[in-house]
């Protein structure tokens, strides 16, 4: 089916929004952090909207601009228009409108993760592909947002007891597909009161308006029954963390790009130089796929957390995971990167992790032999002697290793790049003058 022109999807809002009795629209963007920001017109301004974009004061928004450049433009895309359908019945409806962030003259604004990922998404057009991914976030259901009291005390796949959790998994399920998002899984997680809901495969850009939709609905939900969800990587200590496992393929001239029925496991040469540049420079983009100083308390060794860059076909240790190939299933070749969690800026986090493809594909990196063996039960002289390297054990690392990539500075431009940068900084010199509680009951009591 032919993709309609902006015009026509324009006209289709109109006319949508009219029917439904739409009285609000909410825009939305993202920051640099992926923190969803919104701001509502009336279906009154909605053309107008559509046409020239709403004015807003980028300066208050985290990494956007310097207060003598603030103001900028919120560009409806109408490709997303939306009914809320958590609104209340009895009252006038709402939808919503991902929106591109535009300078006051009509350009882009680098700034904006979403224009970030178009820059990336339009290099792999002009190499001749089509970028797909299926990211599988992870998230904990808790009594409140001041405990971690769980819901549950199910493991992975249980079958629980009819309780809260089973059905806020499902009305979140039902409020998804309602929002045009399709969904394949929803299962228990490890942890107790560990959950995930898996998306639908589709093309990045469509990808990360769903995660961010995603992340909103499954807190909304949880938030009208009374209890809290939450994203954070590892909430509790001991028990496995919340990971956001990342599928992802290129397509060319309609064909999966990573299939090869002669390579083995079924991957091409392009797949193959797709694993090597993940592999090369994840250390160096995991500050962007995992952004908070608590991501790095799931990058551990044990708890189902690739720390080491490898990569296997059944070794769920590994950095990089291939999934089996299905006969008559050629579509389904892709990689599995398992290192990013769900708190990141998925615009951000899909940018990086085409751009190391990409950058591998280009310049013909050589992949590694797979690692099938556990690579934690390994020795470091062994991991030493096989050039299986490490991911980066800190917040601090890792920025360090973002401030030196070429590769990260090329993706997500100049603008973004300093600002994440410089953010992430400063939230790490807060952390490490925090007195904290694992201090006090060890030393205080000694010392």
């Amino acid at each position: 089916m032919a993709k309609r022109t902006r015009d026509e999807a324009k006209e289709y809002v109109l006319k949508t929004a009219k029917e439904h009795d739409v009285k609000f629209i909410r825009l939305w963007f993202t920051d640099i952090l992926g923190f969803l920001k919104s701001f509502a017109i009336t279906v009154e301004e909605l053309e107008g909207a559509l046409e020239e974009g709403m004015g807003f004061d980028g300066s208050s928004i985290e990494g956007f601009c310097r207060i003598d450049e603030s103001d900028m433009m919120a560009l409806p895309d109408p490709e997303t228009f939306q009914l809320l359908p958590w609104r209340p019945k009895d009252h006038h409806t709402v939808a919503r409108m991902f929106c591109d962030v535009m300078r006051p003259e009509g350009t882009p604004f680098e700034g904006d993760p979403r224009y970030v990922l178009k820059q990336n998404l339009k290099r792999a057009a002009e190499l001749g592909y089509t970028f797909y991914v299926g990211p599988e976030l992870e998230y904990f259901y808790f009594r409140d947002k001041y405990s971690t009291d769980p819901l549950d005390e199910g493991g992975y796949f249980d079958m629980t007891p009819l309780d809260l959790a089973t059905d806020l998994r499902r009305d979140t399920v039902l409020t998804l597909e309602a929002m045009g998002i399709g969904i394949e899984y929803s299962h228990h997680e490890v942890a107790a009161s560990q959950h995930e809901i898996d998306m639908r495969y589709t093309d990045a850009l469509t990808m990360a308006d769903s995660v961010m939709t995603y992340r909103l609905v499954v807190k909304q939900i949880a938030l009208d029954r009374g209890v809290h969800a939450t994203f954070m990587p590892k909430p509790v200590f001991g028990i496995n963390g919340s990971g956001m496992h990342t599928h992802q393929s290129l397509f060319k001239d309609g064909h999966n790009a990573f299939f090869d029925p002669n390579g083995q496991y079924n991957l091409s040469d392009t797949a193959r130089s797709y694993i090597a540049g993940l592999l090369k420079h994840a250390p160096e983009f995991t500050s962007i796929t995992n952004q908070l100083i608590n991501s790095y308390k799931r990058l551990v060794p044990g708890y189902e957390a690739p720390v080491y860059l490898s990569w296997a076909r059944r070794n769920r240790a590994d950095l990089i995971r291939v999934p089996g190939y299905k006969p008559g299933k050629e579509t389904a070749t892709r990689v599995e990167l398992r290192s990013p969690d769900p708190a990141c800026n998925p615009y951000l986090a899909f940018s990086v992790m085409l751009a190391a493809g990409l950058e591998g594909i280009e310049k013909g990196y050589e992949c590694p032999e797979p690692v099938e063996e556990n690579v934690y039960v390994m020795g470091l002289e062994e991991r030493t002697r096989r050039g299986i390297g490490t991911l980066p054990s800190t917040l601090f690392e890792a920025i360090q290793l973002t401030q030196q990539s070429e590769l990260v500075r090329k993706a997500l431009g100049d603008h973004v790049f300093n600002a994440f940068i410089q953010n992430k900084l400063i939230e790490w010199d807060d952390y490490k003058t925090q007195v904290t509680e694992f201090e006090l009951k060890r030393y205080l009591p000694v010392f």
